[in-house]
């Protein structure tokens, strides 16, 4: 059964928190896009400092996950998650949006979706689709 949110930020809050997966997420990101940490933080709609906060260890509050997310163009329930917040329901993928896909499509995004470590998850989806892009070009 699903976690009242309220409940899963008090326990957020009680829960000490590990700055290391969110640092390496976040610099992944910083590598990937090119960007400064003061350009992904005014680009995020915060202010300069924002990830610098974030790297030197302090747990981003929900809302700044969320921008950074969107910033970042990730599913801002993978910043919750490396923050220590409870996931979101809005940010799921919704049945309704599976309903016009193939089934065995639907099992293996169900698969990848099992994979906790966000790094890993986006590895191996770039690997099958680097795959799927092999197979079709051949």
């Amino acid at each position: 059964m699903d976690e009242p949110i309220a409940k899963g930020r008090l326990r957020a809050y009680k829960t000490e928190y590990d700055p290391e997966p969110m640092r390496a997420r976040v610099m992944q990101l910083l590598k990937e896009k090119n960007e400064t940490y003061r350009e992904a933080s005014l680009d995020s709609g915060l202010d300069h400092q924002a990830v610098r906060r974030i790297l030197g260890g302090r747990r981003p509050q929900m809302h700044i996950c969320i921008l950074f997310a969107d910033h970042f163009g990730v599913n801002p329930n993978e910043f919750l998650e490396l923050a220590g917040w409870p996931r979101l329901k809005a940010f799921d993928i919704q049945t309704a949006d599976a309903q016009n896909l193939p089934a065995e499509a639907v099992d293996v995004a169900m698969q990848l979706a099992k994979i906790s470590n966000p790094t890993k998850r986006k590895q191996v989806a770039q690997a099958m689709t680097l795959l799927i892009k092999e197979y079709f070009d051949a």
